[in-house]
Parts: C-alpha cells; sequence; structure tokens
C-alpha cells in the first residue's frame, strides 16, 4: 500500500487565553458540563498563559518526521490536523484533496485502543473526508504502537534520566509510578474487553522491565465528571497518598499513557501531584514523555512501512509469564477496525 502523504491527527488546544473556553466547549459539547466547571478547568489552561502546549509539541513532532522521512528516502508532504482546535482535520483533509493527495497514512497522537484512544480518531477521519467531498482522499489510521521497542525505549529512558534528578540517597529506593488517563468504567468493554486498562498495564510491565525495574505501580489520572460515575482506580492523587503513609520517601512517576507533556501532564502531574508529594515530604521526579524526540518520528515511519511493505509489525518481546493483549490494526477511511467498537 503506497502513501502520497502523511496526516498527523491530534487532540488539539488553545494557543490564547480567549481560545481556552471555546475550545473546552468543543471538547464536551453534548456532554452537558456545567459552566462553571469548565471554567475551573480554564484556569489550569490560563496558569500557561492560555496556552496548551501540545500544539507546539506536535509541529516540533512534524519537524522531526518531515526530517526523518526524507532520510529514509520517503520524502511525503505531513499535514496537522485536530478534533477540537485549530488546525481542524476538516481543514488538513481539505487541503489534502486541494493537493491532489490519493492515499495518507494517518497517524494519530495515542498509542492506544479503546473508545477515546482510538475510535474518536477513526470517527475524526471520517468527519475530515465527509468535509472533504467526493474528490477526499484515502485515509489509513496506522495500527497501535504501545508496545514498540521506541516507544518502550524513550520512556524507560526517561525514567532514568528522572531518577537522576533526585537525592543521591533516595534514588535506589524510589518507587516507581505509571500513570495513564482515567476512564469511566462502563466504558471499559468498548473496543475489546478492558482493552484500554489491559494494554496500559502491558505496556507498563515493558517499560519497567527495559528500565531495569521489578516492582512498580499502575494507577490512574485526570478523570472529570460527576462524582457518582465511577472510574478506573486508583487515582494517583490517592495513590500518592497511601505511599506517603507506607513511608515511601520518593516517587518516579512515569505518564506512560500520554505521548506528550500536555496540559494533563503540567498541571495535573508537574503542579497538583508535585505540591502534594512535597506536602507528604515525597522528593518527586516526573518522567518524560516522547514528545518531539527524533525517535518518535522514526516509530511513525516504521509504522508506515508497515503498511507499504505489508510487513507484520514490530513488538517489544512479553516478559516471560505475560500474555500480549491485542494489537488492533488499521483503519480505512473511518470504518472500525474491529466490529466491537461501539459507540458511548
Amino acid at each position: 500500500m503506497d502513501f502520497d502523504a502523511v496526516l498527523l491527527l491530534s487532540f488539539g488546544g488553545p494557543e490564547a487565553p480567549d481560545q481556552v473556553m471555546p475550545f473546552l466547549e468543543n471538547v464536551t459539547r453534548g456532554r452537558g458540563i456545567p459552566t462553571e466547571r469548565l471554567a475551573a478547568v480554564a484556569e489550569h489552561y490560563l496558569h500557561f498563559g492560555g496556552v496548551s502546549p501540545i500544539n507546539g509539541i506536535n509541529r516540533g513532532l512534524i519537524e522531526q518526521l518531515r526530517a526523518e522521512l526524507v532520510e529514509t528516502g520517503l520524502e511525503l508532504p505531513v499535514y496537522f490536523g485536530n478534533r477540537n482546535w485549530e488546525p481542524y482535520v476538516e481543514d488538513a483533509v481539505k487541503a489534502m484533496r486541494d493537493n491532489g493527495v490519493r492515499r495518507a497514512a494517518v497517524f494519530a497522537t495515542s498509542a492506544w485502543g479503546g473508545y477515546s484512544s482510538c475510535m474518536q480518531y477513526v470517527e475524526d477521519i471520517a468527519r475530515g473526508r465527509e468535509a472533504a467531498g467526493e474528490r477526499a482522499p484515502e485515509l489509513v489510521k496506522l495500527r497501535q504502537y504501545y508496545d514498540h521497542p521506541l516507544f518502550v525505549e524513550m520512556f524507560a529512558e526517561s525514567i532514568a534520566d528522572a531518577a537522576a534528578t533526585l537525592p543521591a540517597e533516595l534514588r535506589d529506593d524510589a518507587r516507581l509510578v505509571f500513570t495513564a488517563h482515567s476512564i469511566p468504567l462502563a466504558a471499559r468493554s468498548r473496543c475489546g474487553e478492558d482493552l484500554y486498562a489491559r494494554q496500559v498495564a502491558y505496556a507498563s510491565a515493558l517499560v519497567a522491565a527495559a528500565a531495569g525495574y521489578r516492582d512498580y505501580d499502575q494507577v490512574w489520572q485526570s478523570r472529570s465528571g460527576p462524582p457518582q460515575v465511577p472510574w478506573l482506580e486508583p487515582d494517583v492523587g490517592d495513590h500518592l497518598s497511601a505511599l506517603a503513609q507506607a513511608g515511601v520517601k520518593a516517587v518516579i512517576v512515569c505518564p506512560i499513557g500520554f505521548v506528550s507533556d500536555h496540559i494533563e501532564v503540567v498541571w495535573d502531574l508537574d503542579n497538583e501531584l508535585r505540591e502534594q508529594a512535597a506536602e507528604s515530604g515525597i522528593a518527586f521526579a516526573r518522567a518524560s514523555t516522547p514528545n518531539a524526540d527524533r525517535r518518535f518520528a522514526r516509530l511513525v515511519v516504521d509504522l508506515i512501512n508497515e503498511m507499504r511493505e505489508g510487513r507484520e509489525p514490530i513488538r517489544t518481546q512479553a516478559p516471560p509469564g505475560l500474555e500480549a493483549p491485542p494489537l488492533q490494526g488499521c483503519s480505512i477511511n473511518g470504518a472500525l477496525c474491529t466490529p466491537r467498537c461501539v459507540k458511548p
């Protein structure tokens, strides 16, 4: 399967204070979220001048991807589209149509399966093609990549870098904690029974092994919605409190569920959780995400070449006794890659 372009498809984020509330309204449209709740979340963005890091990180990744494509002999144009803010995916697909693109590989900035992590990007593809009309290019969403060797390598290296920032006398006993975005328990069975949670747990095990840790914890963060609706637990803040009560003196927090240091990393972890750790007398280190690492661009090119060459996916070998969860393949033109994916 040949491609004549690449589309980086992401979540989007505001880039000025007056964009924050319209962006949050886009994200939550149809969910009945009270205005006062949106205003509270808006303060997280305004703390950083109303600018989410995500668009800047993605632009940096696109530059790395363009360089990697040239270096490997695939001089494909790279387009950028978001779900919730400019540049919108609809505009990106229209530009591709106008530039004569016939088939593009779509790289989503989410490594996982599940509705929010995968199927919503499939819906974005379908919506973009509908906006572009009859001459819309064929769009092929590349597979999930939570166990790709480069994904594992980048996180393992970032854990080592984070550990090095702790006081020397605390490093050996620091507790490694992996965290990912929580989801409602009602969403666990979409796209396969517990698929998202199983993939996160598996990736955590792979990265811990690669980083040289036999013991670690895997928790969740950034839940939202009414408190009576159950979400995946334990919450990272509650877990940190439990560690403090157990006498833990240092933690390394790895945001395994995120591929960039966007607002739910730099606010929820770097501000709120770091402050909680300081109040509890715990030394805190946060591992970086892949962001615009050149290896991340190399990972994208590898996924593209898998499709071009029709070869088997490259996956990190599972440690003994650990079973790899399903790895869902590509989705073409917004069609579901598995009939088990259902809309909420």
